[in-house]
């Protein structure tokens, strides 16, 4: 893009298998300046040929203490600098990295799932808490801020292919619905859902199960947010599923935003 911004959020499900399986191909295609990374699962140095230093990117990575999990990366084509990692706390689990990209911030983010458990669930809505809250200050900048990750909630029965059966499921919980309603209100833009408006779909990740990617029965829980400022330099948005059902099990979303209003 010309003088703008094209801001690519895209959870990987691990980028040495996703690497394999035509990552670099898709990247290409999408043709990102910033691309927001999550689940990682890998330091740099175990990518394999020349991913752990990416050619003309400038790389930068917030990866999780445990080997192997979670992870997050912000990669720009112009110089980068590192704002903060984690929400003002410790981030084991290498979950949140700001970074400052020419005339714009970027966080990529990756909230934690509660499918597994009640304890995880217990985590994740502790998480989610921190995170409304850090959220706010972001908010209130006059200089454009996007948040992008995996949120692991889909907002609205629009969001998902089966909200019914839904209903008591994590990630679609009344209570998780609510938690993403409030961080929208409280300054923040669904970018691609302002770009398409309402109705159904599309996905931007499918479970294994069954034939959920077969059919294209997946949910909505990928997103690039943006504060007013943000929000007011969009000028498309989209969601690559090839992508998401070749390489990942989540699809890239990519927004475009102007450099003035």
């Amino acid at each position: 893009m010309v003088h703008g911004m094209r801001i690519t959020t895209w959870n990987v499900n691990g980028l040495r298998a996703a690497v394999g399986k035509g990552f670099g191909e898709h990247l290409e295609a999408l043709g990102p300046d910033v691309l927001l990374l999550q689940e990682v699962r890998a330091r740099p140095g175990q990518l394999p040929g020349a991913w752990s230093a990416p050619p003309a990117w400038h790389a930068l990575w917030h990866p999780a203490e445990q080997p192997g999990y979670a992870g997050v990366a912000v990669w720009s084509r112009t110089p980068a600098e590192i704002l903060e990692t984690g929400l003002g706390t410790a981030d084991p689990e290498g979950r949140v990295l700001r970074v400052r990209v020419g005339w714009l911030q970027v966080v990529s983010l990756y909230v934690p799932s509660g499918s597994s458990g009640e304890l995880r669930q217990a985590t994740k809505e502790a998480f989610m808490a921190e995170l409304l809250a850090w959220t706010r200050p972001l908010a209130a900048l006059d200089e454009p801020v996007v948040i992008g990750g995996d949120f692991n909630v889909a907002p609205t029965p629009d969001d998902l292919f089966n909200p019914t059966g839904n209903k008591k499921n994590s990630g679609f919980l009344p209570h998780e619905r609510e938690w993403f309603a409030e961080l929208l209100e409280s300054g923040w833009t669904d970018l691609f859902r302002a770009h398409r408006g309402p109705g159904k779909g599309p996905w931007s990740w499918w479970s294994n199960r069954g034939k959920a990617r077969e059919l294209d029965r997946g949910w909505r829980i990928d997103f690039l947010l943006g504060n007013a400022a943000a929000a007011a330099r969009l000028e498309r948005a989209h969601i690559r599923k090839e992508a998401g059902i070749t390489v990942s099990d989540h699809a890239p979303v990519t927004v475009d935003l102007r450099r003035r209003v």
